[in-house]
């Protein structure tokens, strides 16, 4: 298959509670395109996820998204201005630490237990 010939990719991520995770996307930066009961388009940049009512526990817990930026500290630094532990109890957050794969890595995990790698890459 030609490769020139994808013209998109998203991965469907579960929530436990629609309305509370797209609460939490909304918050910590993503715009919601559209959504309907089932389902809701989140972007960043140039890059989307689709957000879908669908939720076992198994699946969720060891679910993991990355995002790549030019700064994690700064998004680490976002997450704590808006107190977003503290607004959804449960979740896990941990500041950036370098990795032994060459990334810094913010983990925080959404409010049905997806893990979010939010990584940068640094020389150090």
């Amino acid at each position: 298959m030609d490769d020139k010939s994808v013209i998109d990719l998203k991965t469907f991520v579960p929530a436990k509670d629609s309305s509370i995770s797209r609460q939490f996307y909304s918050d910590l930066g993503f715009k919601q395109n559209w959504a309907n009961d089932q389902i809701a388009e989140f972007q960043i940049g140039d890059f989307r996820f689709l957000l879908q009512n669908f939720y076992v526990k198994e699946y969720a817990s060891n679910f993991m998204m990355q995002l790549l930026v030019e700064d994690a500290d700064r998004w680490w630094k976002h997450i704590n201005d808006i107190n977003l532990p503290e607004q959804y109890p449960g979740i896990m957050a941990k500041p950036p630490t370098m990795q032994p794969w060459g990334l810094r890595v913010l983990y925080l995990s959404d409010p049905s237990g997806v893990l979010w790698h939010i990584a940068d890459r640094r020389d150090e």
